[in-house]
């Protein structure tokens, strides 16, 4: 999990802040909040980064969780 205030620059190799592991231009992000709403926003912000396969899910979480899917109650990996 990344806080949306910092997810650009821990994602973004060029800002020399960018975590460990972080994806390249050309992986799949999927950015999820909980009605995916900021998501939508995010991910759009990651695109103009040049993550051209940066895209959100449609509902967030409360409506994957909603559809029965699976849920785990702990992140498995949390970056600040």
């Amino acid at each position: 999990m990344i806080d949306r205030l910092v997810l650009e620059w821990r994602l973004d190799p060029t800002s020399g802040a960018a975590m460990d592991g972080a994806p390249g231009f050309d992986d799949v992000i999927v950015v999820v909040c909980n009605e995916g709403y900021s998501s939508s926003i995010a991910a759009r912000d990651l695109q103009r980064l040049g993550f051209r396969r940066a895209t959100d899910l449609i509902g967030g979480f409360r409506q994957y969780a909603a559809d029965g899917h699976p849920v785990v109650p702990e992140p498995t990996r949390v970056v600040r």
